[in-house]
């Protein structure tokens, strides 16, 4: 559509002057709009680096310790050698060699006879202060001397020699620590930067998006300001996304003019209808607690229960009801055959009619099928036949049957119990409300009251003839 009824007068028209005192309100809400967008921008910005600079830094730090573990375990592995080739002497010159040559790794190596008496040891000065007289020597285990002065660690590994003599090779944190905290420090100017890079990119982002949907929002202020929901917003012909937006929105108020007025009145009933389930299940846990019995109590708990069963039951069918009374109710449409559907309510009902004594009998048009919810229709097939069977004495019968009538499909549920009598004929279709005679049997009131939404929802009627002492008839047209 290229316009809307009642659209919003442009800019600058005639309600120019109705709106000037909104202009500075409705430029503070635009700019906190914008500002949501543009924080919102760089702090996804902002997070995805942030969380490349710290997996960079995990990455890292894990790098710097495989490659001290796998230095340490070369050195265990040649010291080993060295000591099965030539003995303790060949692992002393091995170290001196290494240390006179000014290697860059520097190592703590140490040979341990019988887990306490040293054999030999070597190790930087400045690690004297690692105390590794708490290392347990547990060869193939990683353990760790602590500084008393410093926060470096020294991380050994062990190997047992051929002649049961363990060999220590250790290295200091000392140097990864050192270079993972100039890695941090780069990595908090960066991130300043990162922050920075977020804030001015999401305002240049944000003013280039806002800057097109701006006469939407003055719109839709306009719609919420005056409550007029009769007035839409302009729809351009190239329809563009925003256009296509705009057009969606229309289409939104008309479904929300529909819904307000169907909550309204869903809520004033909802409210109505629990007052009395509530005041029962109250007076019965008040009762309860004032006996002291707790045989009672527990009789009382298990009422409670059962109580609250019905009121969820009741919530759920009261929602029904307003859903298919507001159009609101999903119906997945497809060509249903009648002969099965009403086979299988009949069955199912078949067992507590066979209990009283109540015989059920189908009549249903070969091949007659109609277009309507399975489910739905199954309910009110389910609930007419509950009805009939719940209110028709022993040695009655019902009947449901389905035919063809001209262009429409009629169904029928008739049974010959005693009848609804004159003054409960009108409102046997509200909600909760019960007749004298259905007061002696449990129901929560609203099986008729759901019957009729649904068939109302598929564009169908439903009706009831009745004679006191001979019976009803619920006729169902869709």
């Amino acid at each position: 559509m290229d316009t809307a009824a009642n659209p919003l007068p442009p800019e600058g028209g005639s309600h120019a002057r109705d709106e000037g005192g909104a202009g500075p309100s409705r430029a503070l809400g635009a700019g906190r709009f914008g500002l949501r967008l543009a924080l919102w921008y760089a702090v996804v910005f902002v997070a995805s680096a942030l969380a490349i600079v710290f997996l960079t830094y995990t990455l890292l730090a894990g790098s710097l310790t495989e490659r001290d573990h796998q230095i340490v375990v070369a050195t265990l592995r040649e010291y080993s050698e060295r000591y099965e080739t030539g003995g303790l002497g060949a692992v002393a010159r091995a170290v001196e060699i290494e240390q006179r040559s000014g290697r860059h790794e520097r190592l703590f190596v140490r040979v341990v006879r019988n887990g306490a008496e040293t054999l030999f040891a070597s190790m930087p000065p400045e690690w004297s202060d690692f105390d590794v007289s708490r290392l347990l020597g547990r060869n193939g285990f990683w353990e760790q001397a602590l500084s008393g002065s410093r926060e470096a660690r020294l991380e050994v590994a062990t190997g047992r020699l051929f002649d049961g003599t363990l060999l220590q090779v250790g290295k200091s944190t000392e140097s990864r620590e050192e270079l993972l905290a100039r890695f941090r420090t780069v990595a908090v100017l960066v991130s300043i930067v990162i922050v920075v890079t977020g804030l001015a990119g999401g305002i240049v982002v944000t003013r280039s998006t806002l800057q097109p949907i701006n006469g939407l929002i003055r719109a839709v202020r306009h719609i919420i300001r005056t409550g007029n929901t009769e007035t839409r917003v302009p729809v351009q012909a190239d329809r563009d996304a925003i256009d296509e937006l705009s057009a969606l929105f229309n289409t939104m108020l008309d479904r929300i003019t529909t819904l307000i007025e169907g909550m309204g009145h869903a809520l004033d009933n909802v409210a109505h209808d629990l007052r009395t389930p509530m005041t029962r299940l109250r007076g019965l846990a008040e009762r309860a607690l004032q006996s002291g019995d707790p045989a009672a109590q527990r009789e009382a708990l298990a009422t409670c229960l059962e109580e609250s069963d019905r009121i969820l039951s009741m919530l759920d069918t009261l929602m029904d009801i307003s859903e298919a009374e507001t159009g609101t109710m999903r119906l997945n449409r497809a060509n249903t055959p009648l002969e099965p559907l009403i086979g299988e309510v009949a069955s199912v009902y078949e067992d507590v009619a066979d209990d009283k004594h109540v015989t059920i009998a189908t009549h249903v048009e070969p091949g007659l099928a109609v277009s309507a919810d399975r489910d739905r229709l199954r309910q009110v097939v389910a609930n007419l036949t509950d009805n009939a069977v719940k209110y028709t004495p022993g040695g009655g019968r019902v009947d449901i049957s389905a035919a063809r009538d001209g262009d429409r499909v009629r169904i029928e549920v008739a049974d010959t119990g005693g009848g609804i009598a004159s003054h409960d004929l009108p409102r046997i279709w509200e909600r909760l409300y019960r007749g004298d005679q259905s007061r002696a049997e449990r129901g929560l009131g609203l099986g008729l009251s759901l019957v009729r939404a649904i068939v109302t929802a598929h564009g169908g009627t439903v009706d009831v003839q009745t004679e006191i002492g001979k019976g009803s008839k619920f006729v169902v047209e869709l």
